[in-house]
Formats: C-alpha cells, structure tokens, sequence
C-alpha cells in the first residue's frame, strides 16, 4: 500500500520546484513510496504522480494485479496489453489526474526510449528526476532505522561465520556461495549486491567480480557483502588474512584500520560528508598511501544500496540525524592486494555516529 505521508510530502516537493508531476519507473523509489518491487522488463510501467497528490498507475495487463495487490484502490489504473502498446493508456492516466503538460519529471527507472515516445504523444517539458525523492529518502526514520540495524546485525552474524570458514584451498566462488548459504540461515531476505570475494591481487581491484581464484597462505581475502532485511539494506567489508601476514600487509592493514576508526570519529553535528571524507584519507595520505585510495569514503545506504549522502570531497552540504551511509576507506595495490574495512553508520540525535556493524574490526588471522 502507499506511504501515504511520503506521497504528500513528495507531492509537496512537486510544488516547491513547480513541477506538475513525477514519472517514476521500477525502482526503489517505488519500494519507498508504495512497497511496489516490479520485475525490471522493456514493458514501460511504474506510477505518475501529480502536484496535488493524485497518483496514476501505468500497468502492463501482465502486472495488473501485482500492481492492484500492491496499491489498492488509491490509484487510477490504466492497464494495456502487449498488442496494444503503452502510449494510449499513459496520455489517458496522465489526463484523468489532470497532467496534460507543463513540466513532469521522469526517475531513473523510465528508460530513454521509452521517453521519447511519451514525449511525441503528451506535450510537456520533460527533467531530469532522479533525485527528486532524495531530500525525503536520506533521512530515516525510526523504523526504517530498525531495519538498517537488523539487517547489520544479519550482516554481522554470516561474518563472523565466514572468517571460521575461510581457508587456504578454497576457491572465491566456495566463499561467495557459502555467504549465500548463510544469509539465508540468518534469516536475510535477499543480498542487497551480488558479494565481493577477492583473495591476493583481485583485492586490489575494488569492485572484482571474479571466483576463480584459489585462496593460498599468506592472502588477503576482501569479503564485501550485505542483505536485505524488510527492503533496507546492510554493506559490510572486512578483510582477513590467511596464514600469516608481511610486515608491509601488517603495515597496510593498521593504517586502513585507524582511517576506517577516524572517519567514524569524524562524524559529528555540522559536519559533511566531505569533512568526514577528508578525515579518513588524510590518514592514508599522511602514511604515503594516497594514490592507492581509489574511492569515496563512502555512500548513503537505505532501501538502495548507493543513495544520498555521499560521503566524498566536494559534498558540503551539512549530515543530519538520520542519515545512513558507509565509512570505507581501502588501500589497493596494483597486482599484490587490497585492504577495506567498511561499517554502516546512523548519524544520531546528538550528531555523532552510531555503528550498525559490530563485527571486529582487527585483523583476523585464518590458520
């Protein structure tokens, strides 16, 4: 069912940018408006929402009744088949809402081509919407909250199962399905990304996507993973060591560890996400490892694993109470090994941060 409060205050948004309505497609900005997840086909879907608050749902005869389980009777449907194509029923459910024209933004989940075919059939000004709903979706509330610190505490529980599983001999892609296993154990609805394990040179790759690696002694093993719990999201990181660690893995470990520890120290009231950013970096870069930084400190988290506020240079805009968002710092060596440690935070009432991962942070040596 709708959020009904979200609706009004998005449609009140919709009126202070003067704007006559929001287009938005299969999203998370569906999830946080209305609890709607469509499967992501080329069949244009999704909700128009007016100025005034009058909501109009565009749905393929494939989706009509998932979209009327979902929504209830506080919408205006216009259901079309697959012979009849979409154009038709989107002008007619725009004009019994009263959107005829004017200026309608369009999410990130209406694609291009489909745009252009709305825009030659209903004359309007068409913007950029993506983050219309961000002023709404980066402060969290207490519930909302609640479901972020479960899905923490899932995240942390298939961690802490995980460092006891690693060993030499094992393959990524052991590691990776036995994540999937034990979310499931836990509890997890689903995985809020597709997990990262990178043992030796893959971990200096942030984002590898490989499993065909064969963990040996003496590896870094990058785990990056998270859950869904009640559509919110958990992302942790930590990285663990097999049979033993070099001095220089010893070195690079300890300085990730006190820029991962500095960041969190950094969040404070009036501080920014680029306060907090630069806060955690200058520990790498005063130990020489700057250029091995290669990304944000970190990103806000919700019902989407990437959302506002990012926590990067040039983000000045103040944290509030109830932002949500990662503090990631790694150190990525070129062919030989990363090391990140990452921990979900909630900016509380009195500014400061509270963790929502309380897995360890030292470095765990698997023997």
């Amino acid at each position: 069912m709708f959020h009904t409060k979200r609706v009004e205050n998005l449609a009140a948004i919709l009126r202070k940018k003067r704007l006559d309505a929001i287009f938005a497609g299969p999203s998370t900005d569906l999830e946080y408006l209305a609890d709607l997840k469509l499967f992501d086909d080329e069949r244009p879907k999704g909700l128009v929402i007016s100025s005034d608050g009058r909501i109009f749902a565009l749905a393929p005869m494939l989706y009509g009744e998932e979209m009327r389980n979902a929504l209830g009777g506080d919408a205006v449907y216009k259901i079309w088949a697959d012979h009849e194509g979409f154009i038709e029923a989107f002008v007619a459910g725009c004009r019994e809402i009263g959107v005829t024209g004017g200026k309608i933004a369009v999410n990130y989940g209406v694609r291009a081509v489909d745009l252009i075919d709305i825009t030659a059939a209903l004359g309007a000004e068409y913007i950029n919407g993506a983050s219309m709903l961000s002023p709404l979706r980066r402060i969290k509330d207490e519930t909302e909250l609640e479901n972020l610190r479960r899905a923490g505490a899932i995240a942390d529980a298939v961690m802490e199962d995980i460092s006891k599983f690693i060993r030499k001999g094992l393959s990524e892609k052991e590691i990776r399905e036995e994540l999937l296993r034990l979310f499931a154990e836990h509890g997890a609805e689903d995985i809020s990304f597709s997990p990262i394990v990178a043992r030796g040179p893959g971990g200096s790759m942030p984002h590898y996507q490989g499993v065909g690696g064969i963990v040996r002694d003496n590896d870094f093993v990058v785990v990056d993973m998270g859950c869904r719990y009640k559509g919110y999201c958990s992302d942790m990181t930590r990285t663990f060591c097999v049979g033993g660690a070099s001095d220089e893995m010893k070195k690079i470990y300890d300085i990730v560890l006190k820029a991962q520890e500095a960041g969190e120290a950094a969040v404070r009231n009036g501080q920014t996400g680029q306060g907090v950013d630069r806060a955690a970096r200058k520990i790498i870069e005063d130990a020489g490892y700057g250029q091995y930084f290669l990304n944000r400190l970190g990103h806000g988290v919700g019902i989407a694993i990437h959302e506002e506020p990012y926590i990067v240079e040039g983000n000045d805009a103040p944290l509030e109470p109830g932002n949500v968002f990662s503090v990631e710092p790694g150190i990525y060596i070129p062919g030989k090994f990363g090391v990140r440690i990452e921990n979900l935070v909630a900016v509380k009432p009195d500014g400061t941060a509270e963790p929502l991962n309380k897995f360890t942070r030292e470095m765990i040596v698997v023997r």
